[in-house]
Parts: structure tokens; sequence; C-alpha cells
């Protein structure tokens, strides 16, 4: 459902209360009256650069092989602020471009599919997302999480998240000693 806001972000606000519906049940936080776990508020819709503009990003973070992300065509981009409130953690994805994340407020843990390590990011730092690597991020923290996400080689339409099968997630959730919301998300106390 959050993949269908990311979609549309003109609809964010309209459909806003039945994401907090679904991710409070996916996530068994029943809160979803009081607040919603994770919200994405979008702060510049899909723009497009002028000319062509290409870009080729390195990354290199402890435990893992070096991320290398090229485009040939990042001529778009969106920009989307996301509160993710204390315990929230986003369904395992990956995007149809380069993603640049920035902490402005609390604690997330960005986490690989590739060696589920939980990264720590606090305000004023950043960590580069490839794109095509599945991953997942939570709220450790006792405060809301403010992200603002930099879309690079954003599509025209559709999503700007990319969720993986219900099957893989489900194989990921046990790998990495996890639980993401979904289809595959298990039930309370299973």
């Amino acid at each position: 459902m959050l993949d269908h806001v990311l979609a549309h972000p003109r609809t964010c606000r309209t459909i806003a209360p039945t994401v907090a519906l679904v991710a409070a049940m996916a996530l068994g936080t029943g809160a979803a009256a009081e607040t919603e776990p994770i919200t994405a508020e979008p702060l510049i819709e899909r723009h497009s650069f002028a000319g062509e503009v290409s870009v080729q990003l390195t990354q290199t973070l402890d435990g893992l092989s070096r991320h290398e992300a090229a485009m040939d065509d990042a001529s778009s981009l969106a920009v989307m602020e996301f509160t993710i409130q204390p315990g929230a953690i986003f369904a395992w994805h990956t995007h149809p471009g380069i993603v640049l994340v920035s902490l402005a407020q609390g604690e997330l843990d960005f986490i690989f599919a590739e060696d589920c390590a939980a990264r720590r990011l606090t305000p004023g730092t950043a960590i580069v997302d490839p794109g095509n690597e599945m991953h997942t991020a939570r709220n450790p923290g006792d405060v809301p999480t403010i992200v603002i996400a930099t879309f690079l080689g954003a599509p025209a339409e559709g999503g700007l998240t990319l969720p993986v099968a219900a099957d893989t997630a489900a194989a990921l959730d046990e790998r990495c000693g996890i639980e993401t919301p979904g289809e595959h998300a298990h039930p309370e106390g299973g």
C-alpha cells in the first residue's frame, strides 16, 4: 500500500488512513487510529533536470563489497520525506533508480539483504541506496525518525519503491532475524 502512495504522491494525504491501518496490522501495533507507522510526504514531485544527466556513485561500507551504482539516465528526480514511528519497519524492497538517504531526525537502521547488518544512521548522516540491492530500514529509537530521500532516475510513472516477492521477503526475514510487514508477515506469536 505504501508503494501505491509512492507511485502517486498526490494521493499521499487521501489514502494515509488506509496506509496506517494496513501498516499497523502488518506491524502488529494495533495503533492505526493513534499514529501512522510510516508516512510519506512528497517534497518535490517528479521533476526533470535540464539536459541529460548521468551519475556514477560508489560506496564502501564495513562488511560489504563495494557498491557501485551507475545510471545513464538520471535526468528525473523526486524527493520524499518519510516519518517513521518508533519500532516501524519498511517491507523489503528495491528501487528503479538510485536513492540518496539523509537522516534529519532520530535514528535509522538501514539493512541490506546482502549481510543483514543494521547500519545505524543518526542526524546529519547519509547513505547511498544503489536501488537494485534488496533492503529494509527501521526506526530503533524512542522518537520519530525523519528521513529525506532523493530518488535519482525516478520513473515518469509507477512506484518509487518496488516490493520484493513475498517468499523472498519471508526468507530474508528468517535469515536476518527480523519481521517486516507484508503478506508474508508472521502471525502474532508465530
